[in-house]
């Protein structure tokens, strides 16, 4: 008798348990033992309609399976982090990736992978189901950074003391290396906001890119049309390409966003803070901690500073003086916008037709700003992406001069490699590919 015609006979076995036969009357039936019928009962009320199909002949020692001593250190680490978590000067982190990352640290092999680990607390019962996932309905364009030091996204998460006052909490997050700066205020102004950008490039770095919201602060209000902030001024004059995400679409920047959840749970949740002061000085013990955890599954068991220092790292001078006024520097300056029914985007406090682009669509804008003239160009892809389109094109009147870079963030910008000045530089009306390009 085939396998196939031996499952029929299981399955129609429990079609007749269901409709109230007894597993004598069942096997009786169908011709068989009254021993087949209760084995398969049993397996079927044990695992299901997947218990009826036959179990593998192969051998039950399988050399490539997690060894044991394995396993075992796999949950003792979990149980250990767990315990650690409670800990009020813990990160808090008792996933799989952050267990590799101690598995590596302690020397523990054959190391299995991440995969691996997540199979094995399943099998333990040592996870939750992850939560589904809605689709968006505007795609927006968006950076794909490699490296370290490409695009830093920033943003500010409020937070309330004992008795509701307010603190401004500016956290920054390179997406490659997830390495992080923050600093926090009793508001969260204009200058506010500069002098945590100072602080994010004395601690991390210059990034060629610096992605932020729409908040006030960070884009200079919104009551003027054609307004230039001091944050994107700032940017500008040290050669940084400011990028704002969409209205009302912190997926955008989600990489931060995901941080501020980590950043809150250690600083805000595990301590009584009565003041800014103790504010700080609780983020002050976060942030060393987070640079040197091995958690992260994107950076394969390393951690954020060891990522992040691998590439060179340019970072603000020490006599830095913040010239006052910030002049308007030439740079470029970039909007993630979705078109309206009237097939527009608001860019800057003001309505700018989207040219080709459709409504619902997300789009891509560019401000480039020179001294001879500035223009605002919208596109259907990052700057970085195989191929775009350029969709419209407007000028862009100032009502101040654009003055040149200057010359010791010029040769930074010189410093970069081809492909960074290339994508940094302005788009082209044809399909860019750099595979085509010596």
């Amino acid at each position: 008798m085939s396998e196939q015609t031996d499952y029929e006979d299981r399955k129609s076995l429990i079609h007749l348990l269901n409709s109230g036969k007894t597993p004598c009357e069942a096997a009786y039936e169908l011709g068989r033992s009254r021993a087949w019928a209760y084995r398969w009962k049993n397996r079927y009320e044990q695992d299901g309609w997947v218990g009826l199909q036959a179990h593998s002949r192969a051998p039950k020692h399988v050399p490539r399976r997690t060894p044991a001593e394995v396993r075992q250190s796999i949950l003792r680490i979990r149980s250990e982090l767990e315990a650690e978590a409670e800990d009020r000067d813990s990160l808090g982190y008792i996933g799989a990736d952050a267990i590799y990352g101690r598995l590596c640290r302690e020397g523990i092999g054959p190391l299995p992978g991440v995969s691996t680990i997540e199979r094995i607390l399943r099998q333990a019962g040592k996870t939750k189901p992850r939560l589904p996932q809605f689709e968006k309905e505007v795609v927006y364009p968006h950076l794909q950074p490699t490296a370290a030091h490409q695009l830093t996204q920033v943003d500010i998460v409020p937070h309330h003391l004992t008795g509701g006052k307010s603190i401004a909490c500016f956290n920054g997050i390179d997406v490659v290396s997830r390495y992080p700066a923050g600093r926090q205020f009793a508001h969260k102004r204009s200058v506010d906001a500069v002098e945590f950008v100072l602080h994010l490039w004395r601690e991390m770095g210059f990034s060629t890119y610096l992605q932020m919201d729409n908040e006030s602060c960070f884009s200079g209000g919104y009551k003027h049309p054609g307004v230039i902030g001091k944050v994107v001024r700032l940017a500008l004059y040290v050669g940084v390409q400011p990028v704002f995400s969409p209205f009302y679409h912190p997926e955008s920047n989600a990489f931060v966003e995901r941080f501020h959840q980590d950043y809150s749970d250690f600083v805000w949740k595990k301590a009584y803070l009565e003041d800014l002061a103790a504010v700080r000085q609780r983020s002050a013990l976060f942030f060393p901690n987070y640079r040197n955890s091995q958690h992260h599954s994107a950076l394969g068991g390393k951690s954020p500073s060891g990522i992040h220092h691998t590439t060179p790292v340019r970072k603000l001078p020490s006599d830095f003086s913040l010239p006052n006024p910030l002049p308007i520097t030439a740079g470029q300056v970039h909007f993630l916008r979705a078109v309206d029914e009237k097939r527009n985007v608001l860019i800057l406090n003001k309505v700018w037709s989207a040219g080709l682009g459709l409504p619902d669509q997300g789009v891509w804008a560019t401000l480039s700003l020179k001294p001879g003239g500035s223009m605002l160009r919208i596109y259907d892809a990052a700057p970085d992406a195989p191929k775009c389109r350029c969709l419209a094109e407007h000028p862009f009147p100032l009502n101040e001069p654009v003055v040149p870079i200057q010359p010791l963030f010029l040769q930074r910008q010189n410093n970069l490699n081809w492909l960074q000045v290339l994508l940094a530089g302005p788009f082209k009306r044809l399909a860019l590919n750099p595979s085509t390009m010596s």
